[in-house]
């Protein structure tokens, strides 16, 4: 019997004037890894935040099962800023874990007798494993400085802290709004080995197709204040929600054929009505509800028309780019050509920004110099969070920018059109930017940018914060467009779909030019890594063969090769011993756990190999 963790009845919530959703009920079994979609607006976060006991509904109620715990990461999360990043981590009543807090303070502070106390105590609560594993999501979350105050953090370090801090309390139900944003591709993918690996049950908000299809088996879908359910992950919600609109828009139909009929007979029946009269009458008001409502289709496309794109593109020769210590671009040279579509990917921090910033010329470079051909007009998409007046409308931003708006085909359109264009309704043009939400301000900041109509467009981490609605047409958009695009996004499904090839950022100022999308660039990773280990691998040694009637004796060699045997496997089975006492102890940093985690995994495969073959001889020395 499957057992119900979390049930939401009956929930009604509006702000003002905007309702999100009417009298709506959801319920989560254990285990289950549940998915929240719905266009920017339609009150995703806002269901999250009730569901987490953040906030409360108009009406209705959330009940989770006694003495569960709720893990929830906010989409902004709020942090003490005067705390270190260990103060922040540990910021728990949990008891294990303030021994392993007081434990990582007294490896800091360098006091022998403190340290001493401390790894007493953790030997006592059995913490090492707790430990270990806590060690393992911040190296992976790419966080290492412990004693840094959280108010010197930038955004993105913010949202992998608690989403760290999220992951290690382990609660029975965690709740998560965007957990890949501001996360590289590898943390991604380790995100959803891990959260593929643990019995949490999940329920959380994420535009990441790839990541929603893999780690989800419900989703909810939030839709003309309704919700809707599908037992299946993205790829079977995407077919069933079609069959509903399909299904929805045909009943519509029927219902305004049968409208017009019944009207008909309402304008011609007498004013004396019987008991029968009264029925299809109040029949007649049902059927008018459902005739007026608006049949369901994504109607939202970018057509924006692009400026003239001459011969000469953009050209990057020998661009030198370093930050103290750090390299981050070393003698790169490019040359764009026309209608390419580049993405660029790279771990946080690696320099995937400072090259569009140097493209751009907000960021000077070190050494090298940079071509702009004279048509090219740049459309610069940034990652920080938009800055418009919360005091202006939404029609008024459009306004600054242009009165009016060249498109496809060599229709022009008012800033009244266009934001209809863009699936702004009338009802939302004179609302404030102050209304809006995260979603609702990125997608009118692609409005001012579009609008500009570049022909080399320059987008950094665009997927953010967008419905997954708004990406599907941006990526039709992306697609068909004649100019060149340059991209930075962790969103692979995005990434697959758009571009044409790679900026692979290796490190140390190198950057791979990778002929294919991300995908298939993992695909080349992987088979290039198979080849790496068995290039490194030793020789097998050749089978001895199968023994005949007569007894085979060992030669000298294999006398010599089967002593030496036995002391590789003892001298590998001790530094085995040592790796794991070191892994266990706590005293080392992320950068030196990688390591030792490796040399444990490659001592294992050794132990492997020359265990089978000391067995093989000796069967030949007892036969």
């Amino acid at each position: 019997m499957n057992l119900n963790y979390l049930q939401a009845e009956g929930i009604t919530k509006s702000y003002g004037d905007n309702v999100l959703y009417t009298n709506i009920s959801l319920s989560v079994e254990k285990e289950q890894r549940v998915a929240i979609v719905a266009n920017n607006g339609a009150g995703k976060t806002s269901l999250l935040r009730i569901l987490a006991g953040a906030d409360t509904p108009d009406s209705g109620s959330v009940t989770v099962r006694n003495d569960l715990r709720i893990g929830y990461l906010e989409q902004d999360p709020q942090l003490n800023a005067e705390l270190t990043v260990l103060e922040e981590v540990f910021e728990t009543s949990d008891t294990t874990l303030q021994i392993i807090k007081e434990y990582e303070v007294a490896c800091i502070s360098g006091n022998a007798e403190r340290l001493a106390n401390a790894t007493s105590a953790m030997d006592a609560a059995k913490a090492w494993n707790y430990e270990s594993r806590i060690k393992q999501i911040v190296s992976q979350l790419n966080i290492n400085n412990f004693e840094q105050r959280v108010g010197q953090l930038s955004g993105g370090q913010k949202k992998r802290l608690a989403l760290a801090k999220t992951l290690i309390d382990e609660p029975d139900i965690l709740i998560l709004d965007e957990p890949t944003n501001h996360l590289d591709l590898n943390m991604i993918e380790w995100l959803e080995t891990f959260l593929n690996s643990s019995k949490q049950t999940l329920i959380m908000v994420t535009h990441d197709r790839y990541f929603l299809d893999r780690v989800c088996d419900i989703i909810y879908e939030i839709d003309d204040r309704q919700i809707f359910k599908y037992r299946g992950n993205y790829s079977y919600f995407l077919a069933k929600r079609e069959e509903r609109i399909y299904n929805q828009n045909s009943e519509i139909e029927k219902a305004r054929q049968l409208y017009k009929k019944e009207l008909d007979w309402i304008r011609r029946m007498p004013q004396a009505r019987g008991t029968k009269a009264k029925y299809r009458i109040d029949a007649f008001e049902d059927i008018k509800a459902t005739a007026f409502k608006s049949t369901k289709s994504e109607s939202m496309q970018i057509d924006i028309k692009g400026s003239r794109l001459g011969t000469k593109i953009i050209d990057l020769f020998s661009i030198d780019k370093r930050f103290g210590d750090k390299v981050l671009l070393d003698d790169f040279t490019y040359q764009f050509r026309r209608g390419e579509k580049i993405g660029v990917v790279g771990s946080n921090g690696i320099g995937k920004t400072t090259l569009l910033n140097i493209i751009t010329g907000n960021e000077p470079c070190d050494r090298g110099r940079i071509e702009i051909g004279t048509t090219i007009k740049m459309g610069y998409y940034r990652q920080e969070e938009v800055r418009f007046d919360p005091n202006k409308r939404v029609i008024e931003v459009i306004q600054d920018v242009a009165e009016d708006i060249a498109v496809g085909d060599g229709l022009r359109l008012s800033p009244t059109q266009f934001l209809n264009y863009f699936l702004f309704p009338h009802s939302m043009h004179y609302a404030y930017v102050s209304k809006l939400s995260g979603g609702e301000r990125k997608r009118l900041y692609l409005m001012t940018v579009l609008m500009r109509n570049p022909n080399f467009l320059i987008l950094d981490e665009p997927t953010n914060d967008l419905d997954i609605v708004t990406l599907n047409v941006l990526e039709d958009f992306l697609s068909k467009y004649d100019g060149c695009v340059l991209i930075v996004s962790h969103d692979r499904f995005f990434m697959d779909k758009v571009v044409d090839h790679l900026f692979v950022f290796e490190g140390n100022g190198k950057v791979k030019d990778f002929p294919g999308n991300y995908t298939q660039y993992r695909e080349w990773k992987s088979q290039q890594t198979k080849i790496e280990v068995t290039a490194a691998k030793p020789e097998q040694p050749q089978k001895t063969k199968e023994r005949t009637e007569t007894k085979r004796r060992m030669t000298f060699k294999e006398k010599k090769e089967f002593e030496q045997l036995e002391a590789d496997i003892e001298q590998l089975e001790t530094e085995k011993s040592e790796i794991e006492a070191a892994l266990s102890g706590g005293e080392q940093d992320a950068k030196r756990i990688t390591e030792l985690s490796a040399r444990f995994d490659e001592i294992s495969r050794l132990l492997d190999e020359k265990t089978d073959r000391w067995i093989e001889l000796s069967e030949i020395e007892n036969s």
